[in-house]
């Protein structure tokens, strides 16, 4: 019964099996007396907003007898699946007009509107809730008359492009059933697009196998008189050797950073070094438990054989036989060898590192000096293996040590912001000299004397006097500096305070602009040390045509550095005629091709946008002379918690923001002029919009959970874009 053609989302099947399982649920709860209570209705079907239940039952229960039979449910819900648009509008109007006088006025919208806010856990003062309420009540009453009849509310909707479709979609979605179960992922086939995106990875990893390959039949070849167990042994050996020494390569952060400003960051994954790095660490712990077990066959065809003068136990826990070059240490030093590294494999997995338990695996990981030296005790060779990058290791990390802790940096100011993410402030030493995305590894004595922790450094290089960190509390450390600075004057941050603060303040007044200022901070002259800095893969923003950066939650630290860069550099090569006004963009070198940057952010709820306000307020402040469309920086942000636009119970709350928003010319949640779109992206819509712009070859940087990285990564292959990720 489409009777006005539009589109309707939900299949035939899919509402028969939704009015099953209604059905089935009420029968549940209902029991013999076939009648259900209003707490009974609000439990079975999970409404979480309890004005939208009550209205729901009030019209459900057309003889008004405070309850509702399983056949007034099925009369109402066959209405709301097989009606027509228009019959769903009433239905929305009629949840609308509480007192069923057939008409809304002001205080039932706003009622209304409240209701819709909690559901999308936006909170907004009773004043502005006011101005919600009357921006949609004066856009729908036509004639003045106080009150929204049923004719003006179609009116009005039919006014907002998309409203009219989303109503056709089941009024019953309101009352949704549990989702299915997805189908099982099916894993991508090597397309075009996927070997685009990764052909330097795919190719290290069959150089990879490939020498590994090699190594394993020249030295299984060169023993194959011993005996097979003997030949495994040797082969996984001489694997283990390469191995076990470039592990450590892999994680040489200065080498790293000074490659990326090479040609062979085209060509080699370094972006991918800790995946490599894990990825060896398999590899080691494999191959070490197949060379154990070959050894143990073979000492045992050595013990079972007559003329042998030792025990299966002493040819594998003692010197006695002489086996190895270094007073016959080889069986004692393996066995040592091999619960080093199940040790550090078990401690290095993701549920202890994550779990507040990150002490485990640094400690633990800090016995790789030793498994170095009891292999060079271990192998005869292996010293040879790793003379170049053990030396390499050993330099990086005294030129480390020295740098750090050369001269202790202070920090000077403290934000709490919401969240519970903390701001840090540290006074910037005069050769400390970074790039827009790079991180550091911070070490604040006070908190713990040996922990070191890496972190995004979220100002620009532009900005000489101090170095802005933040960070959110998701583990032990991170929560210990949060908790810290909320006593009234933690560890350092008392004494000298008028003092500090006549120099902060000077420094706000150079920095005015791009300074995040809130009542909740401390000045401070807490001790830290600093190592760094370290570059990322957001490095190769500036020699992308078009950048898009996308951020989820506190992954939006790596952008905040690089916005303001480039937002510096855009407006360094921005020339403006006095006399005529006309602009035009002049090329200086600064290394720097963008020609469109998109930044999108995604938050669940309305607080974590707040900490970041208002950098991203200058933002567009700095491009307010601008149309939209030649805009060098176009801001999306999105709230998941908020109810989309697909949904009914947002229809009015969404005409009331956009209204307002339109006549404010900002936007209601977080005060910038671009409108906060509620739920996830539809990430095919997005992709279409970058490719359709043609701005030059598209780039997407991103820095978020894993699993909308896979998600990410898999529309990039279907538009071939590069894609690139932070690891936080």
């Amino acid at each position: 019964n489409n009777t006005c053609g539009y589109p309707i989302t939900m299949s035939a099947e899919e509402d028969a099996r939704w009015l099953r399982w209604v059905t089935q649920q009420f029968k549940t709860i209902a029991g013999e007396d076939g009648e259900i209570s209003l707490q009974e209705f609000k439990s079975a079907l999970h409404v979480k907003e309890s004005f939208f239940a009550e209205r729901f039952f009030a019209l459900f229960d057309s003889d008004r007898s405070g309850t509702i039979t399983l056949q007034e449910l099925q009369e109402a819900l066959a209405l709301l699946i097989h009606g027509s648009p228009m019959d769903k509008l009433k239905f929305l109007f009629q949840v609308y007009d509480i007192d069923g006088s057939g008409s809304i006025d002001p205080d039932e919208l706003r009622t209304v509107l409240q209701s819709c806010l909690h559901e999308s856990a936006i909170s907004l003062p009773d004043e502005k809730l006011d101005q919600l309420t009357l921006a949609l009540f004066e856009s729908a009453d036509r004639d003045g008359n106080g009150a929204i009849t049923f004719e003006e509310l179609r009116d009005e909707l039919q006014r907002f492009p998309g409203v009219m479709e989303n109503l056709t979609i089941s009024a019953a979605s309101w009352l949704m059933a549990p989702a299915p179960r997805p189908r099982p992922h099916r894993p991508r086939q090597l397309t075009r697009a996927y070997w685009h995106n990764h052909r330097s990875q795919l190719f290290c990893l069959a150089a990879y196998a490939g020498l590994h390959v090699l190594l394993f039949a020249l030295a299984a070849g060169a023993h194959r008189h011993l005996g097979a167990s003997v030949m495994v042994a040797k082969g996984c050996g001489q694997c283990l050797n390469f191995d076990c020494s470039f592990i450590a390569v892999l994680m040489l952060r200065r080498c790293l950073t000074w490659l990326r400003a090479t040609w062979l960051a085209q060509v080699l994954p370094l972006d991918q070094n800790i995946q490599f790095h894990q990825l060896m660490g398999y590899v080691v712990v494999g191959l070490s438990l197949v060379h154990t077990v070959a050894h143990i066959v073979n000492f045992v065809l050595q013990a079972q054989a007559e003329a042998s003068p030792f025990q299966f136990w002493e040819l594998l826990l003692t010197t006695r036989p002489g086996i190895g070059w270094v007073h016959g240490s080889a069986s004692p030093t393996g066995v040592a060898l091999l619960l080093l590294l199940l040790l550090m494999f078990i401690c290095s997995s993701s549920c202890v590192r994550r779990s507040g338990h990150f002490e485990v695996f640094y400690w633990t990981h800090l016995s790789y000096v030793l498994v170095w030296l009891l292999l060079i005790f271990h192998g005869p060779n292996f010293w040879k293996w790793l003379l170049v990058p053990g030396i390499l290791f050993f330099l990086e990390k005294a030129i480390g040590l020295a740098v750090s802790r050369m001269a202790a940096v202070c920090i000077m100011e403290v934000n709490l912001l919401p969240s519970k993410v903390t701001h840090l402030l540290i006074k910037r030493p005069p050769f400390f000299h970074y790039r827009p995305g790079d991180y550091l590894y911070l070490n604040i004595p006070t908190i713990a004397r040996y922990e070191w922790h890496p972190f995004t450094i979220s100002s620009a290089p532009e900005q000489k006097d101090t170095i802005w960190l933040h960070i959110r509390s998701q583990g032990q450390w991170t929560n210990r500096l949060y908790e810290s600075f909320k006593v009234s004057d933690p560890l350092g941050c008392g004494s000298k305070r008028l003092s500090r603060s006549v120099t902060m303040r000077k420094s706000q007044r150079l920095s005015k602009g791009s300074r995040i200022l809130l009542e909740n901070h401390q000045f401070c002259n807490i001790k830290c040390y600093i190592d760094g800095p370290y570059g990322t893969p957001t490095r190769r923003i500036f020699a992308s045509e078009h950048a898009v950066l996308i951020g989820a939650g506190i992954g939006i630290t790596p952008f905040a550095s690089i916005l303001q860069s480039i937002m510096h550099r855009h407006q360094k090569r921005k020339h403006t005629c006095p006399n005529c006004q006309h602009s035009w963009i002049e090329g200086v070198q600064d290394n720097m091709k963008l020609q469109k940057v998109d930044f999108i952010w995604i938050n669940r709820d309305q607080r974590s946008f707040e900490w970041f306000v208002s950098l991203l307020t200058k933002l567009e402040m700095d491009q307010a002379q601008e149309t939209q469309h030649d805009r060098f920086l176009e801001l999306h942000m999105y709230m998941t918690s908020a109810l989309g636009k697909n949904d009914m119970k947002a229809i009015g709350l969404q005409m009331a923001l956009d209204l307002l928003a339109n006549k404010e010319k900002k936007d209601s949640i977080t005060g910038l002029q671009t409108r906060t779109q509620p739920g996830r992206p539809d990430w095919s819509k997005v992709f279409q919009k970058v490719a359709a712009e043609k701005k030059g070859k598209v780039q997407v940087f991103f820095c978020g959970s894993p699993a909308l990285a896979k998600v990410l990564k898999g529309h990039c292959e279907k538009f071939s874009f590069r894609f690139f990720q932070e690891n936080f």
